[in-house]
């Protein structure tokens, strides 16, 4: 595909657009984003099309950018995004918007506007934003059971996209949007889990592929935190949001079908469990992506995880859980995740000869007692990359204009949800799950 010719939105016009996106976008709602039950998971169905011609970059290089979500998340990259331009470091330029939650919009629309000088498109339909001809690359930081459409439809809009972790609220999700994008090769999908930038994951997997620690036989990871009064609560409500005035809450439900007006459910959904796998998708995603990215253990084959109501008995999503998750290379990686206590495990990648340390910034490597006289210890003390969420940012901005795959890509961030979705399965229906990397499907066992 030639970067030169204009980009036209699919079907070569900007209604035929918008009516196959909204088209989609109901072919999921009547679907639903619960959980599936023990049948045979696979892949959504429905015709993958052929993205859009990409937004040529043009002379000057400024990625110009639309942001979907304006609210925490969103708040945070448009802030960064921002200070890039101001601080002259990145040429780039927020030139649209999109929330259904209007207060939020307008607070994102008055910030941008008085940074950047001009005025920056707001919009209530993300696919009128994605029908812009002008847009490089979308980013979006919408709650998760909104994810995998809208990734869809920037797409095929032919925008390069940073979505937001979890890559999907399902499983079905996360193997349809990798096959959209391996289908789509012209256009790039970041997913935002940053601490694959910390030298130290690069370090662990330099030295596990080079046989530094033997065979890598188990893992640990963790996180956990507390809180007084339940987690995700620091989400505050709005007193003055009203549905059909200032929020457009049917467009906010969306995929996961229509419910009654709830404005603690609007602004802490990760609570809820039709709308969030909690913990595990939004907490554990931290770390299980950069470990899993060091390991290098191929996919998920086996997942079996127990979840508890401990502390926060109010919130539909487990307040404590605990995932063991056994690859194809043969590989048991295990993981805890709390929002009753901080304490958690130390992270380390076990090895027949040695044991990598990762819980600092550096990354140590201490050979078992048995091979002391065979293997050297190692120790890579890794430089600070400061904020590596911006890093994260950086890389996807350099994506953009080299066209190089992005570090978190749609590979891994389709690996990390086979683990999260199975957990999460499992700890609802109580039962362990097995995926087939052959056929991209997953069952139920016993």
């Amino acid at each position: 595909m030639n970067d030169e010719e204009t980009m036209k939105p699919a079907g070569n016009d900007r209604r035929d657009f918008l009516k196959g996106a909204a088209l989609a976008a109901g072919a999921i709602a009547i679907s639903g984003n619960s959980l599936l039950g023990s049948e045979r998971i696979g892949a959504k169905a429905g015709a993958i099309g052929r993205a859009a011609r990409r937004t040529p970059l043009g002379d000057d290089g400024v990625v110009r950018m639309g942001i979907i979500g304006t609210g925490g998340m969103g708040g945070g990259h448009i802030g960064s995004f921002l200070q890039f331009a101001t601080r002259g470091e990145e040429k780039v330029k927020i030139v649209a918007i999109c929330d259904v939650n209007h207060k939020r919009r307008a607070v994102a629309e008055s910030r941008i506007n008085k940074a950047q000088g001009d005025e920056c498109a707001v919009y209530n339909d993300y696919l009128e934003l994605l029908a812009r001809e002008d847009i490089h690359g979308v980013l979006i930081a919408s709650p998760e059971h909104w994810h995998a459409q809208m990734a869809e439809d920037a797409l095929m809009a032919g925008k390069d996209v940073y979505l937001e972790k979890p890559m999907t609220l399902r499983l079905p999700e996360a193997l349809r949007l990798r096959q959209v994008v391996l289908n789509n090769p012209d256009v790039l999908l970041q997913v935002g889990t940053q601490k694959i930038m910390l030298p130290k994951y690069k370090a662990a997997q330099a030295m596990v592929a080079e046989g530094a620690i033997g065979k890598p036989t188990f893992s640990q990871t963790s996180y956990c935190r507390n809180s007084r009064d339940g987690e995700w609560k620091y989400y505050g409500i709005d007193p003055e949001w009203k549905p059909g005035v200032n929020v457009d809450w049917d467009r906010w439900c969306g995929p996961a079908g229509v419910r009654d007006w709830n404005p603690a459910l609007c602004a802490r959904w990760r609570r809820y469990k039709d709308f969030s796998t909690g913990i595990v998708g939004d907490l554990l995603v931290h770390e299980i992506t950069p470990l899993m990215m060091a390991l290098d253990q191929g996919w998920p084959t086996r997942v079996v995880a127990t979840g508890g109501h401990y502390i926060d008995k109010a919130m539909e999503n487990h307040d404590q859980v605990n995932l063991q998750i056994q690859f194809e290379k043969g590989h048991t990686l295990i993981v805890a995740g709390s929002t009753c206590n901080e304490m958690g495990l130390e992270t380390m990648i076990r090895g027949h000869e040695g044991t990598i340390y990762l819980n600092g910034g550096n990354c140590k490597m201490v050979p078992q007692r048995l091979f002391a006289d065979d293997v050297e210890p190692q120790e890579v003390i890794c430089e600070s990359i400061g904020n590596d969420q911006d890093a994260l940012r950086r890389n996807w901005l350099d994506c953009i204009r080299t066209r190089r795959q992005p570090d978190s890509n749609v590979d891994l961030g389709t690996k990390v949800i086979v683990a999260v979705d199975l957990a999460t399965r499992s700890m609802w229906e109580g039962k362990a799950f097995e995926f087939d990397p052959a056929s991209m499907t997953a069952t139920s066992i016993g």
